[in-house]
C-alpha cells in the first residue's frame, strides 16, 4: 500500500504568515521527497488573511507534478469562526477542500486540546457528558454546509480521557449525520504524537464509518513541512488491517476515490 496524499497541513502554523513561494515551496518539496502527489493546505480559518490564491496558482505552475489543493480548516472558535464562515462563503469557488473541526467546548478562552493545560477542562467532570457535548458540536460543524470532511473526529480523547459508555453509542448519531450529508472523515496520524497515542479516529469508529460507506482522507495535521506524512508507514499498516483500500481526494469540493 502506497499512500500519496496529505489533506491536513498548516503552512502558517499558528499565526498569520502571508502565503509566499518561500513559505509554501518547502511543503511541496517535502511532498515530492515522500512520493506524494496530492496535498491540501488547510490553515485555520482564523488565519485566513494570510491565504493568497494567486500564490497558490504560482506554486501550481512551478510544480505541475503535484496536485496542490487550496483548503481551510473551519473550527468552532467562538471569537473567529463567524468571520471564517463568511470568508469560506466568499471564496467557496476558489477552495478545493474545507475541513471541519471542534477545538472548543464550554470555555471560550482555551482550546480543550491544548497540551497539557487543556486537560484541566476534564477534571472532575462527567466524561460521557463531555463526549456527548463534543459530538453535538461536530454535528453542528457538519451541518453548516461549508465543510467537505471532518478532521480528527475523536479529538476529544487527546488527553487519554475515556467515557464510561461504549464509544459506538456516543458517536452513532454523528456517524449517521456525516453519512447522510456525504462528507468524508480523515484518518489522522496526529493522534500518535499526542498523549493518547492513538490514530484519529479509533478503529471502532473507523469500522462504524466503513459500514456507512463513508470515505476517508489521509492526514498528518502537520504544522511544519518536516511533519508532512508523519507516521504514514504506520497508517498504511493500520489501513491494511482495517481493509481500507482507497482514499478520497478533492478538487473544487468534488471527491474522487483513488486506490492505494
Amino acid at each position: 500500500m502506497k499512500l500519496f496524499s496529505d489533506y491536513h497541513t498548516h503552512p502558517q502554523g499558528h499565526r498569520v504568515q502571508p502565503y509566499t513561494q518561500t513559505l509554501l515551496q518547502p511543503w511541496v518539496d517535502s511532498a515530492r521527497e515522500r512520493g506524494f502527489t496530492d496535498i491540501a493546505f488547510t490553515d485555520h480559518d482564523r488565519y485566513h488573511e494570510g491565504i493568497d490564491f494567486d500564490e497558490i496558482e504560482k506554486l501550481r505552475a512551478a510544480n505541475p507534478d503535484i496536485k496542490i489543493r487550496a483548503g481551510l480548516e473551519l473550527d468552532n472558535d467562538p471569537v473567529h469562526s463567524i468571520a471564517g464562515k463568511r470568508w469560506i462563503e466568499k471564496n467557496w469557488d476558489r477552495l478545493d477542500f474545507v475541513l471541519g473541526s471542534v477545538h472548543f467546548l464550554d470555555r471560550v478562552d482555551q482550546m480543550f486540546d491544548s497540551v497539557p493545560v487543556g486537560a484541566e477542562q476534564f477534571t472532575g467532570r462527567d466524561l460521557d457528558e463531555i463526549y456527548a457535548n463534543y459530538f453535538r458540536r461536530i454535528r453542528e460543524i457538519a451541518d453548516t454546509g461549508l465543510v467537505d470532511c471532518l478532521a480528527h473526529l475523536d479529538l476529544i480523547k487527546i488527553h487519554g480521557h475515556r467515557p464510561k459508555s461504549p464509544i459506538a453509542d456516543l458517536v452513532a448519531e454523528t456517524i449517521d449525520f456525516i453519512a447522510e450529508r456525504g462528507l468524508a472523515i480523515e484518518l489522522s496520524t496526529a493522534g500518535w504524537r499526542k498523549p493518547v497515542n492513538e490514530l484519529y479516529p479509533s478503529d471502532e469508529i473507523v469500522r462504524l464509518a466503513m459500514e456507512k460507506e463513508i470515505r476517508f482522507t489521509t492526514a498528518s495535521d502537520a504544522h511544519s513541512h518536516v511533519q508532512l506524512g508523519e507516521n504514514y508507514e504506520r497508517l498504511a499498516e493500520k489501513m491494511a488491517q482495517l481493509g481500507i483500500g482507497n482514499v478520497c481526494v478533492f478538487e473544487r469540493h468534488q471527491s474522487q476515490l483513488c486506490a492505494v
